[in-house]
Parts: structure tokens; sequence; C-alpha cells
């Protein structure tokens, strides 16, 4: 699933002559476009999709949202590892190891 999340603005400049921003989502933090809201300034929060800024959001509402996405898993899945989300499916430990000693020890932990 593709999610439009809420994230705050932390730094903004210029790639390859598009305004760009470094965006953090609930501690993951990732470049964004800003080509959409040339006006968005640094601290405040924007509605991000796939990689662009949308929309202009009240810090309240950001955090509420971030809040419950956080509860419902859904940070996980839309910034998380896959390979990490597959293993935990799976059952399997992660990291993967080809260490017996290891891969029991990590098997111990889990229970």
């Amino acid at each position: 699933m593709c999610l439009a999340v809420p994230g705050r603005v932390l730094d903004i400049g210029e790639k390859d002559g598009t305004r760009m921003a470094t965006v953090d989502f609930g501690g993951v933090q990732k470049e964004v476009c800003l080509e959409y809201l040339p006006d968005l300034q640094v601290g405040e929060y924007a509605i991000v999709h796939v990689g662009f800024a949308l929309q202009r959001l009240d810090e309240e509402s950001a955090r509420q949202t971030l809040e419950l996405f956080e509860q419902l898993g859904m940070l996980q899945e839309e910034f998380g590892d896959p390979w990490e989300q597959a293993a935990a499916e799976g059952g399997v430990p992660w990291p993967f190891t080809d260490d017996p000693d290891e891969a029991a020890a990590q098997e111990e932990a889990r229970q």
C-alpha cells in the first residue's frame, strides 16, 4: 500500500534545479520534492505522497495522523525494510545468518 504521509520539513535545498527538502516522518527521514508547494518552509508540515509534498498541514493534525499510523503499523509498512518485513511475516529471524549458533541465539531471543 502507498500512503500519503504527513512529515515535517527539516531543511530545504535545490537538486538539479528542483526545490527539495529533507522531511521527517516520525523518525524516518526522506528526500521530498517541493515543486507543488514552492512556499513551504522549514518547520512546516506537509502531506507527502510518492516523494512529492502535496498539501500543507497544521502540526496538530500531522502529529495525530503520524501517531495513528504508528499504532496501526503503517509507518513500518510504508518506510520499513521490505526484506525484514517478509522475514517477520515468514517467522524467520532477521537479519538472516548462515551461522547455526547465531541463528539459535536469535531464535531463543525471540521466544
